[in-house]
């Protein structure tokens, strides 16, 4: 009977694994034998691990990756493309988070970027990062549906606090005046405190006009709050006979965005 209150108490308190290994346990004949210390020990173990995993789970759901099975294990190094696996292995380690630092993934449609913006955005939720993934075009429409209806900035923090943040689709499109000025925000805010991976089609030289050029007040001051302190990874094939689609070598149907 006492056994089965302080069980009670445990699920009581949301100790729910404690309770089951608790449970598990006092099933187990073997454990007569093991001191007070060390039977404790694992059952603050059991918990302690579940409620890391749980806390990872919830990290890549909130996450809404475009790919969530993508893998930094599974990035493909042989399919013809020019890869700094190097660079990307020390990427992986989330380090240029802590430094607040940005990855830029520039390539043509189908080499590739989202899975691997997944896949280090993958790796952010291991090390316990609240990450985001978005693609810039509804980003952008989720802030003019929310300055319509008054919710401006409660959807600019959503995207602005994050420890990581994946836009993907960057500057496909080019934004209107005031996306410009949701896009400057956005950035503004998340400069020296926070990390962001661009995925776009255009090199980082192709920015600048992306973004209105000369004309628009704002490129540059964009820029600015992004381009200086970012690792960059142009996908770029090198054989053409073995330039092959991700999609089809991750074998992902073919309208899934990479």
């Amino acid at each position: 009977m006492t056994n089965q209150v302080t069980i009670d108490k445990l699920i009581e308190m949301k100790l729910t694994s404690m309770a089951d290994a608790f449970r598990i346990q006092e099933n187990d004949p073997s454990m007569k034998e093991v001191s007070f210390e060390d039977r404790f020990g694992l059952l603050v173990d059991t918990e302690y691990t579940s409620r890391k995993n749980n806390r990872l789970k919830r990290l890549i759901k909130n996450a809404q990756f475009d790919q969530p099975s993508a893998s930094i294990a599974d990035i493909d190094y042989t399919s013809g493309r020019k890869l700094n696996k190097e660079l990307i292995k020390r990427l992986a380690s989330c380090a240029y988070i802590a430094d607040y630092r940005n990855i830029f993934i520039t390539g043509a449609t189908g080499s590739g970027k989202s899975f691997m913006a997944c896949a280090f955005g993958m790796e952010a939720c291991k090390h316990y990062y609240t990450t985001k993934y978005v693609r810039l075009p509804d980003l952008l429409i989720d802030l003019k549906t929310a300055r319509d209806n008054g919710t401006y900035r409660k959807v600019m923090a959503k995207y602005a606090n994050p420890i990581l943040l994946i836009l993907d689709e960057w500057l496909l499109m080019k934004p209107t005046q005031e996306e410009q000025q949701d896009i400057f925000e956005l950035l503004h805010h998340r400069r020296k405190r926070s990390s962001t991976i661009f995925c776009s089609q255009y090199s980082k030289d192709g920015w600048y006009e992306q973004l209105g050029g000369d004309a628009s007040p704002l490129a540059d001051a964009i820029l600015d709050r992004i381009v200086h302190d970012g690792y960059v990874i142009d996908i770029v094939p090198v054989d053409p006979s073995r330039d092959l689609s991700m999609r089809e070598v991750y074998g992902l149907p073919e309208t899934d965005r990479m």
